[in-house]
């Protein structure tokens, strides 16, 4: 079934929260385990691929707000 919206950070995080809390808990099936960890590693690159866009994104607003404080454009 095809999700009708795309992932956000945090439902990402959420269920990597949840998978990690099982495999803690020892309360995921053996013949499971390869799967969770598989979805935890996929989950973990997403979430970091949203941090780089966001630190990205605060560094550009920085970067102006700079520019328009000294009238000078930034080194990029």
């Amino acid at each position: 079934m095809a999700k009708s919206k795309e992932l956000t950070y945090s439902q990402a995080l959420n269920e990597l929260e949840k998978i990690v809390s099982e495999i803690e808990a020892e309360e995921v099936d053996v013949d499971l385990l390869a799967e969770k960890i598989k979805r935890a590693s996929l989950l973990i690159s997403f979430c970091k691929a949203k941090l780089r866009t966001a630190e990205d994104e605060v560094k550009k607003v920085l970067t102006a707000l700079d520019e328009e404080q000294t009238g000078e454009p930034g080194t990029e």
